[in-house]
């Protein structure tokens, strides 16, 4: 569990945050991208997580997997769709301790305008201030999710029986947060 003097409003620092995914391509090897923050809050309760809240909006055009055709296809309708849904959305519904550091953050995601309640577990990494003099908390986890369940159907089979990319997409968080109040 935090301390309690780390109760409060937070904004996710994008600077050093991660909000990643790992995909398995043509069966053989991972490819691993992020996306950018457009805005991402959360309000800690540390006499009762409960009460706790997180939401995080990111750039679906901001996908970035170190290749620029790749990046390309997957703005298109095949995948992100980014003209129509330019942003995925997080907005937790509940938040549990779950012992020790460990948290579960249950909420909806939303991606291509498809709604879906997850859990992710998260585990406080530790606090300090910075040489700014601002207080700061880290947490770090991820979910695994199935692209299916929220539209993201394209693929193409291989000779070998396989499939181009995997239906399981592995969510990865690293987040930085800083108080602000």
């Amino acid at each position: 569990m935090y301390p309690s003097e780390l109760g409060g409003a937070y904004t996710i620092d994008p600077a050093h945050s991660r909000f990643g995914f790992v995909a398995r391509h043509a069966m053989v090897t991972k490819v691993r991208g992020s996306l950018p923050i457009v805005e991402a809050t959360a309000t800690l309760d540390a006499a009762n997580p409960a009460a706790s809240s997180v939401r995080v909006v990111l750039d679906a055009a901001g996908v970035d997997t170190g290749n620029a055709q790749r990046d390309e296809h997957l703005r298109t309708g095949d995948f992100l769709d980014v003209a129509t849904h330019p942003h995925i959305t997080f907005t937790s519904t509940a938040i549990k301790h779950a012992g020790g550091d460990g948290f579960e953050v249950t909420g909806d995601l939303t991606i291509r305008g498809v709604t879906r309640e997850i859990t992710i577990p998260l585990e406080y990494t530790g606090s300090a201030t910075d040489v700014m003099g601002l207080k700061r908390v880290g947490f770090e986890g991820g979910t695994v999710i199935n692209r299916k369940d929220f539209g993201v159907s394209f693929n193409a089979v291989l000779e070998t029986g396989g499939v181009m990319v995997s239906e399981k997409i592995t969510l990865e968080f690293d987040l930085s947060a800083v108080k602000s109040g």
